[in-house]
């Protein structure tokens, strides 16, 4: 049976809020809204939470609303895999082989050039490359080319809150569980309910959306790079 679909359009970020099933979907215009991807302060500390990003961004003049974790992070905040924001690589591509969900293989970089925004498998990343104004590195590919992971099993019964992406052109798609999920669950919900072909696992049990529109401020984890929308 699939989710119950309630959708809520918000003119703020032109979202849809499946608050009554088991997602919670925010779209992003890239023509008409700005994401940014964000990491340290200004002193060069990281920022670990959304409420610290919106309270910096205030500083600035700028509202962020819409906020999500970003990719996978070391403990002290760092970057797993490749960082880029404002067109500067602040780490690299990672393509080494490790235990974690980050480096079941293939993984993934979502990022916006000047073609628009994608999700590539990871060494395909170099071909996509020219332009990037922003790219994170995760892990798995939860789809790629309309196939789930063949490590993502529908016998599984390792359930955690996730949150991933997908894009098309000017077009990104956030989605975060409501409840604990499967992996299988997750990505079979990205590709036969919002038919994205290419999406990129963020994270499990950290996954954390801030949205003042959906009445979200999750501020619980401390997390490593962040994407939002800002004002």
């Amino acid at each position: 049976m699939r989710p119950a679909l309630a959708a809520l359009a918000l003119a703020v970020l032109a979202a849809a809020a499946q608050a009554d099933g088991l997602y919670t979907v925010v779209r992003v215009d890239l023509a008409t809204q700005k994401l940014g991807l964000f990491w340290q302060d200004d002193r060069g500390r990281p920022l670990r939470r959304l409420d610290r990003l919106a309270a910096w961004l205030k500083g600035q003049g700028r509202v962020l609303t819409f906020g999500m974790n970003a990719g996978m992070y070391h403990a002290d905040g760092g970057p797993v895999g490749l960082l880029v924001i404002d067109g500067r690589e602040l780490a690299p591509l990672n393509l080494a082989d490790g235990a974690g969900n980050f480096f079941l293989k293939p993984n993934g970089v979502f990022l916006v050039g000047a073609n628009g925004a994608r999700v590539v498998d990871a060494v395909d990343y170099a071909a996509a490359s020219d332009g990037v104004r922003l790219a994170t590195q995760s892990g798995p590919l939860l789809l790629k080319d309309g196939q789930i992971h063949p490590a993502l099993r529908a016998s599984s019964a390792s359930r955690y809150v996730r949150n991933g992406v997908c894009a098309a052109g000017g077009q990104v798609t956030f989605v975060i569980s409501t409840r604990p999920v499967t992996f299988h669950e997750f990505a079979s919900f990205l590709r036969d309910e919002l038919l994205c072909r290419d999406a990129l696992y963020l994270d499990g049990a950290v996954s954390s959306l801030w949205s003042p529109a959906l009445g979200r401020s999750d501020r619980w984890h401390e997390l490593g790079p962040l994407l939002g929308v800002t004002e």
